[in-house]
């Protein structure tokens, strides 16, 4: 694991920074390669705390331009005691080194069209979900990085999501299979770790703009943190969404009902997807699609659904 590293001589943030995450997602590791090269070429100066950088997280994945290596990096993360698979002792790895940093930055890019946005985490509370005290340093570090929209609801729809699957009768092999800790992935983990960090989805996978997205948003989680001496980033979030329900499929024959592209909009009853049996699934209200799914596993995520926030408004 190739693992970079610029440290200040004064105190700071400690900014932890990850790219390809999933194999085939390439942004990341492109971005985080230019801006090492501005550090070591001292255009961008590390002036207090220290910015740790992780071009390919999950190498096998990334050599065979694969989302995964042996399985989803992340999905349910955690130390593992016993590894097996490859990405469990990429996970030993890299929580322990979240746990050494404040802040995280995590590059991802996904296969649908759409435009960039960012995955916070939830609001201050003491609940038993995803409980969190840092969602003020969170919401102010997500609010400057680029994008216009920002997402939040992720960890606590999947669970919910999942819990209603294995309560439900029939339920298939695949779908029994998945833990309610399924939804934990780097960020989740760096807010039971003591920090927060955010998910930076930076387009799709083939869009030439999505390391410029990714390097830009590098330039300015370095300067709100003030690692660099630069002006403070204006705010760019301009709407949010948060996601309420997440649709599995169970079915290889589930689908799509339109070409959906990520943050597309419904209106209530609109049919968003087939079974494979035909029936149709509705909009509950009106919403929007996120993360749809043109070819999904059985037991893996059809499509999410969201709605209209003030959270950041």
């Amino acid at each position: 694991m190739e693992i970079y590293q610029f440290r200040s001589l004064r105190p700071g943030p400690r900014l932890l920074v990850l790219g390809a995450v999933h194999g085939n997602e390439t942004c990341g590791p492109e971005a985080i390669r230019e801006i090492i090269a501005e550090c070591t070429g001292r255009k961008l100066k590390i002036e207090r705390g220290l910015v740790t950088f992780v071009p390919v997280v999950n190498l096998k994945a990334f050599l065979k331009d694969t989302r995964e290596g042996d399985r989803n990096f992340n999905r349910d993360l955690r130390e593992v005691t016993v590894p097996k698979q490859y990405e469990d002792y990429v996970a030993n790895q890299i929580c322990a080194m979240m746990r050494e940093h404040d802040v995280l930055l995590d590059l991802h890019s996904f296969r649908s069209q759409g435009s960039p946005f960012v995955f916070v985490g939830p609001r201050d509370n003491d609940g038993s979900i995803e409980p969190f005290a840092r969602a003020a340093e969170e919401e102010t570090f997500a609010s400057v990085l680029g994008p216009d929209l920002i997402l939040d609801g992720w960890l606590s729809t999947n669970v919910n999501g999942l819990a209603r699957l294995s309560g439900r009768a029939g339920a298939n092999p695949a779908e029994a299979e998945l833990p309610l800790s399924s939804g934990v992935g780097t960020t989740e983990y760096m807010r039971f770790a003591g920090g927060y960090g955010v998910t930076l989805e930076c387009g799709s996978h083939l869009d030439p703009q999505a390391p410029v997205v990714a390097a830009n948003a590098i330039r300015r989680a370095l300067a709100v943190l003030r690692l660099i001496d630069a002006p403070s980033p204006e705010r760019t979030v301009k709407r949010a969404i948060e996601l309420v329900d997440v649709v599995f499929a169970r079915d290889q024959n589930d689908r799509l009902a339109a070409a959906w592209k990520t943050g597309d909009q419904v209106s209530v009853g609109d049919v968003i997807a087939y079974r494979a049996s035909g029936e149709a699934i509705r909009a509950p209200d009106a919403g929007y699609i996120i993360f749809p799914d043109s070819a999904p596993e059985p037991g893996k995520e059809l499509f999410y659904f969201g709605k209209a926030s003030n959270r950041f408004s």
